[in-house]
């Protein structure tokens, strides 16, 4: 058998044959994968065995057990691990000359900032949450440095190139915006299956095995000062919930949270005519009845929660009901038992791959559509469901890691020209297509902006140094808006600011400010300045760009020419399709609006303050197979 050494000899000669020239830049290339996940795990093994020179890799996630069947590099034992530190043992030992480097981290941590970005010759995303993808691709614009977007739904996939300046960036192309579901529809008037399994897992379970409702961040309370007659209802019942809770582990326990749940709380609704004039009432469930029925039936809720595939009756629902509670019960209060040191009660959690959890979610939802006249679904339907899964298909992943090498051959050749946008499309008449890469679209909110780094000394500069000497002197801007994440810090009618130092309006080093042109005219595009904090002499100016800029005018688009990107409806690696983005004007609303969301146009707020929490907006329906898909 030949010795390490010339194993690896002979790779690299293999390695130099097929690649030629390119073979050298690969190897003295240092780049960056984030997310080690699905589509990360072949990646990474790809990039090794390429022989890419330096690779980090950065993602927050552990391991969890459903990842095991499609994330080769992870086995039972690295379970509650973090990704990036065993995909990183185990892809090393692919190829032992590479040098890997792996961050337990978010990447929007402070640390990962641009210039950090910018030590990278190449970045490739592999991440399954929109807010993160936008970062990297607004991050990958600011340091000029090519990304490699990939993303996969079940058996479509997508790999796309972007090039600051040179082709279309991941928000050149509008994405679907999560659909939320108001509180009083989840707890007074369910419609779908998915209203059922939302209250069973994030309602109900919670309110007996863990933390209040109004902790929950599955609800959404912005329609909460409509309803307030209504929310007052759903509190007490809640609390009448939590009094029931303290009898747990006795013999009439399944009979109170029964009788509570699906006998009471239904009547109290029944009884509220006007909410059934258009729509049909439900009907309240007896214990008595339901539990004479299951005790006729012989079987016991072990034996039918194992029918995972099928629809259960009413009475097999009350059995798996009763037999999972029960477990439940006995593993908190040992919990609570064992737990005696700590100031906080011990509580259990919902994961879609402890059967206990599943088995009381999927029986209470089921119960609660039968008393609603709403389809009932299967253990199986309600594990996708209720854990939130996408379809993931492992050799769907490992098609995608491969385009993703494929097309970084290109750009780290230079033949950028010959890069593609890659799909992945089952019912195809072909699996593969591809398509040039398209130019910027000037109206993006992301890559249609100016950029720059904006230099400031954080002790002496002030927000009217920027408006004065460098937008109006400098620039020639002369109506316009200065925004953050937080929302607009000036513009002609908000001048509270100027006096304020950068720090007292939140704005730090790696932060971002984006100028708006109010010119009706002739108006300039946006410009995106980023943050650089350095110390600067008393006798210079305390705020500077880092370079001489010329900021261009808008394009003016003709009525009834407005820009069309062909065919959108790819993936885009959450499910979502991609359609065309509608060039429009800046409006301003109300100074009590929200923030929006990063990528959006900034939302005039008034003075700065702390930002609040926007509510916590998680449910997605997703696009044909009734999964939902959560944005973190």
């Amino acid at each position: 058998m030949q010795p390490p050494t010339m194993m690896l000899t002979q790779r690299e000669r293999f390695h130099r044959q097929s690649l030629g020239v390119l073979y050298g830049k690969i190897k003295q290339s240092r780049v960056l994968m984030v997310g080690a996940g699905g589509i990360g795990c072949e990646l990474l093994k790809n990039l090794v065995l390429t022989g890419f020179g330096e690779i980090h890799i950065v993602d927050l996630d552990t391991i969890d057990l459903s990842n095991l069947n499609r994330q080769f590099l992870f086995r039972h034992e690295h379970i509650k691990k973090p990704k990036a530190l065993v995909a990183k043992e185990s892809a090393g030992r692919f190829n032992p000359q590479v040098k890997l480097e792996a961050h337990h981290a978010n990447i929007k941590d402070p640390q990962f900032n641009i210039d950090w970005f910018s030590s990278f010759n190449l970045v490739f995303n592999a991440l399954d949450n929109l807010d993160a993808r936008r970062h990297v691709n607004k991050m990958c614009l600011a340091a000029d440095v090519p990304l490699i977007e990939s993303g996969t739904t079940g058996f479509n996939g997508q790999v796309q190139v972007i090039a600051k300046g040179k082709s279309e960036c991941y928000d050149c192309n509008t994405k679907e915006t999560p659909k939320s579901f108001p509180v009083c529809t989840i707890r007074s008037t369910p419609s779908q299956p998915i209203h059922c399994i939302v209250w069973a897992k994030s309602y109900l379970f919670t309110e007996i095995f863990g933390t209040s409702e109004d902790e929950v961040p599955e609800f959404d309370h912005s329609q909460d000062s409509e309803n307030a007659a209504e929310i007052d209802n759903l509190r007490k019942e809640a609390q009448a919930l939590n009094q029931i809770r303290q009898s747990m582990g006795s013999d009439d326990f399944p009979r109170k949270i029964f009788e509570k749940v699906f006998t009471d709380d239904i009547n109290r609704l029944r009884s509220m005519q006007d909410m059934w004039k258009t729509r049909q009432p439900p009907t309240a469930l007896d214990f008595d009845a339901v539990a004479k029925s299951s005790a006729s039936s012989g079987e016991v809720g072990e034996s039918v929660a194992k029918r995972d595939q099928v629809t259960w009756s009413l009475a097999e629902n009350f059995t798996v009901f009763c037999d999972s509670l029960r477990r439940l019960s006995h593993r908190l209060q040992q919990a609570q038992a064992s737990d005696t040191n700590s100031n906080a009660s011990a509580v259990l959690s919902f994961d879609k791959d402890d059967d206990d959890t599943l088995d009381f979610v999927a029986a209470s939802a089921n119960m609660r559509s039968i008393a609603f006249g709403i389809p009932s679904r299967s253990k199986f339907d309600i594990k996708q469901m209720a854990g939130n899964i996408i379809p993931a298909i492992a050799t769907t992943n490992a098609m995608t890691a491969g385009l993703c090498v494929m097309q970084a051959f290109k750009v780290l050749r230079g033949d950028l020209h010959k890069a593609k946008n890659v799909f992945l499309e089952r019912s195809g008449a072909r699996v593969i297509n591809s398509e040039p890469l398209r130019p910027p679209k000037p109206e993006c909110p992301a890559c249609g902006v100016m950029t720059s780094r904006l230099v400031i000394d954080p002790s002496r500069a002030t927000l009217n140094h920027l408006v004065e000497n460098v937008l109006q002197s400098k620039l020639g801007y002369r109506e316009f808006s200065i925004n953050n994440e937080v929302g607009t810090l000036y513009d002609p009618d908000l001048d509270d600011n100027l006096s304020k130092k950068f720090s007292e309006l939140g704005v730090k080093a790696d932060s971002f400010l984006t100028i708006i042109d109010d010119d009706e005219e002739n108006p300039h595009v946006n410009l995106s300045l980023s943050i650089s904090e350095k110390s600067l002499p008393e006798d210079s100016a305390p705020i500077s760009l880092s370079a001489d800029i010329t900021v261009p005018r808008k394009q003016k688009i003709e009525t009834g020419h407005a820009h069309q990107n062909g065919n959108n409806s790819h993936p885009n690696g959450n499910g979502a399709v991609s359609p065309p983005t509608a060039p429009g004007k800046r409006k301003r609303t109300g100074s009590l609006a929200e923030p929006t969301i990063e990528g959006q146009q900034p939302i005039k707020r008034g003075k700065v303050r702390n930002a609040t929490d926007a509510d916590d907006v998680v449910l997605v329906d997703g696009p044909s197979n009734g999964a939902i898909v959560i944005d973190d």
